[in-house]
């Protein structure tokens, strides 16, 4: 079959291509993370189950984050965010997933407002 009958690559030219994981003998070795890395992303996770815990039972379905590398908005429920810092703990790296299928974005909110949400409704107490 000729190349230029096939759909062209999704992930041309992207680093992240996860195909190039499998060219090395040392793709399974996991990024090494520095201590501070770690920390953040467990404070991260910690931080995640808490606004989930306060913003689910109001309907919010999880974050929306603004990407620098596209400009787009993605929209994570939360336990593909949850399943991502996971990842990114364990492996040192997340691997590229499925976007939200037809997301209303008034069903997500930023990582800053849980933070103030979760400040305001912590601080009454």
């Amino acid at each position: 079959m000729s190349p230029d009958a096939l759909p062209p690559d999704p992930f041309a030219g992207d680093p992240h291509d996860p195909a190039l994981s499998l060219d090395g003998p040392d793709a399974t070795e996991p990024e090494v993370l520095s201590e501070q890395e770690r920390d953040e992303i467990v404070a991260d996770l910690a931080d995640l189950a808490v606004y989930q815990a306060l913003l689910e039972t109001r309907g919010v379905r999880g974050i929306v984050v603004d990407c620098g590398d596209c400009g787009e908005q993605h929209f994570h429920e939360w336990s593909l965010l949850r399943a991502s810092l996971q990842q990114l703990l364990d492996e040192g790296q997340m691997r590229p997933h499925e976007p939200a299928f037809d997301p209303d974005p008034a069903d997500y909110v930023t990582w800053e407002y849980c933070r103030g949400y979760a400040d305001a409704l912590l601080s009454d107490s």
